[in-house]
């Protein structure tokens, strides 16, 4: 890191001294160019930084090499467990009207929102063990 630093206070030296050498009239392009310099490493790290998190969070399939969706993470559990909930509610007016078999038909309904549930839970579970239990890593490590 010290030695990103220091090629940001050596570029940001050698832009002052230009202006010295320029004068102001030259001022703004100065900036202007230091700040394009800076503004590009910066994207450069952010992209850095996140194409290491998605190696952690998507680990890259055998198939042409995309990376595949594990629906890992906590975020696609909650979404799982609202979008249940969520239909859950009409399927079971539906499922228990006496028309669509009453008592037997609510027993139908839910035992299939918590098995798809389940599933989903337990190949989350598997996906853990195929990474050996490793944990995403962060910026404070």
């Amino acid at each position: 890191m010290d030695t990103r630093q220091d090629e940001l206070r050596r570029d940001l030296d050698a832009t002052l001294q230009a202006r010295k050498e320029l004068g102001k009239e030259y001022e703004d392009a100065l900036v202007d160019s230091f700040m394009k310099r800076l503004d590009d490493r910066l994207d450069a790290r952010v992209e850095r930084s996140v194409a290491e998190r998605m190696d952690d969070y998507e680990p890259r399939s055998q198939h042409r090499g995309h990376p595949r969706r594990s629906g890992s993470g906590k975020r696609s559990n909650t979404g799982l467990a609202v979008t249940s909930l969520v239909l859950g509610i009409p399927l079971t007016a539906i499922a228990g009207s006496p028309d669509s078999g009453g008592f037997a038909g609510l027993v139908v309904c839910w035992a299939g929102i918590v098995g798809v549930n389940l599933a989903a839970a337990l190949g989350e579970l598997r996906n853990r063990g195929n990474r050996g239990g490793r944990s995403p890593r962060s910026d404070w490590d």
